[in-house]
């Protein structure tokens, strides 16, 4: 099931590769308000890959939690709506990690001082609200089953996101 992950998890870091090669290419003809027509397709096209990914990931992550926290059919009633509210709150600090790659690709050939410790804050601020995140519903599961469950679930939970930041933070160069 870690396979899984890995996979799907990569697959998202090929599209966030895609936009860094994409975006270090030379714009197309300009269309209106300053946009290009050749970006905005591509742009479209990206997001919608990119959701389709995350889409994957989160079905893969389910499975994974499902299977590791094994629950009979009251507990699993108890559960799973408190992780479907967990994973739609993530999918927001989701936006905003590929908001920072994005950014990041955007800032790579000319990284500056300020660019840097913009992304730099911006990372260590996602960081934080996922952390405040995991500290909120380990504290609902926990009330709603016990702390052995919560525990559980916050362990897998950790085990999933250190496995997709590795994989993002291995396809990502270091900063220049």
């Amino acid at each position: 099931m870690k396979s899984i992950v890995i996979t799907l998890a990569g697959a998202l870091l090929a599209a966030s590769a895609l936009y860094a090669q994409e975006s270090a290419k030379k714009p197309g003809t300009a269309v209106g308000l300053g946009k290009t027509d050749a970006v905005s397709t591509q742009e479209m096209n990206l997001r919608a890959y990119i959701e389709l990914l995350r889409t994957d990931v989160k079905k893969a992550k389910a499975q994974v939690m499902g299977d590791v926290m094994e629950f009979n059919a009251a507990d699993a009633a108890k559960f799973w709506p408190i992780y479907k509210e967990f994973e739609t709150e993530l999918n927001g600090i989701g936006d905003q990690i590929v908001a920072l790659i994005k950014d990041y690709a955007a800032n790579y050939r000319n990284m500056t001082g300020d660019a840097a410790d913009r992304l730099a804050n911006k990372l260590m601020g996602i960081e934080q609200q996922r952390l405040d995140l995991k500290k909120k519903y380990y504290a609902r599961v926990k009330e709603a089953m016990d702390p052995i469950t919560a525990a559980r679930f916050l362990q897998v939970e950790n085990q999933l996101e250190k496995l997709c930041d590795l994989q993002i933070a291995a396809e990502l160069p270091v900063m220049p």
